[in-house]
């Protein structure tokens, strides 16, 4: 059985909706594709976290999110897709780093990320898809997430992400939270919010000594009358097939294509979110090649 998964809730009379996930196979499982380091797993691992939580926010079967952080740091990219399913899928632009700890004895995923720009886009199947942007201001993405929803959206929000590594560099522990007050909230209720955040320990702590996220909401939205409305089983799902593949191929371009035809041999693509590799022999080329002359 699937222990990944997410909540959605709502507390204080809806003026507060919050979401919280457990998700540790999902991280496990992008490490061992990506073959990181622990802390490229910790930082890849907090966007997937994000990723699960934002994709289900959205409605459509088809919507899709997709999450980027470009910086100066020695990781220089990470990009993470999600639906509103609980599917979500990521890679890093390079995955293995090696830092000292920062000054906390934690892994330095801000040292890893550096500097730089956090890009949100939503695809709801509109004729442009919705991008929001701003800079990183920590690197630590939990802090640079909760600056982006009150800076972009308006929102003012809390976000709490985190991976727990074991000494083997397996994933011991990942989760997290959002919550988010509505437009139409009492002020008061931000000092009631921040009273009981001030209470909790981190998010893995608390995954550690056993609490669900469903626990984790109740803490931190304790005396607000919190109501669960969904849960949602999170998954490392990558969509990509040989069909796929070939539209992408087909969409570079005539000249490109007969470039490869030309060269005489089969080509190789890879995955970037799964590493499955897709083989295509000249004769698969030239099939292509037709297609984008149409």
């Amino acid at each position: 059985m699937n222990q990944d998964y997410i909540v959605r809730a709502v507390a204080a009379g809806s003026q507060i909706r919050a979401f919280a996930c457990t998700t540790r196979a999902v991280v496990e499982r992008a490490r061992q594709i990506h073959n990181t380091s622990p802390v490229i797993t910790a930082a890849l691992g907090r966007l997937l976290l994000a990723g699960c939580m934002m994709g289900s926010m959205m409605k459509g079967p088809q919507d899709l999110l997709t999450l980027q952080i470009k910086g100066d740091g020695p990781v220089r990219g990470i990009t993470v897709t999600a639906d509103a399913q609980g599917h979500v899928k990521g890679y890093v632009n390079e995955p293995v780093v090696i830092l000292p700890a920062n000054s906390r004895g934690k892994l330095d995923v801000a040292g890893a990320v550096g500097k730089g720009t956090l890009q949100v886009i939503r695809d709801m199947g509109l004729k442009e898809p919705y991008i929001g942007s701003t800079a990183l201001q920590t690197g630590e993405i939990a802090e640079d997430l909760t600056y982006y929803f009150a800076a972009s959206e308006q929102i003012p929000s809390c976000v709490g992400l985190g991976v727990l590594m074991e000494k083997d560099n397996t994933v011991r522990q990942a989760g997290g939270f959002i919550l988010q007050m509505m437009p139409f909230a009492d002020e008061g209720l931000a000092d009631r919010l921040e009273t009981n955040l001030s209470r909790v320990d981190s998010v893995t702590a608390m995954l550690d000594e056993g609490r669900s996220p469903e626990q984790i909401l109740e803490l931190l939205l304790e005396g607000l009358e919190m109501e669960t409305t969904d849960v949602v089983p999170a998954e490392y799902f990558c969509n990509c097939s040989a069909d796929r593949v070939q539209r992408a191929i087909i969409g570079i371009g005539k000249k490109e294509i007969r470039e490869m035809i030309e060269e005489g041999k089969e080509i190789e693509v890879k995955c970037q979110f799964c590493d499955r590799n897709y083989v295509f022999s000249v004769e698969e080329l030239e099939k292509m090649y037709r297609q984008a002359l149409r």
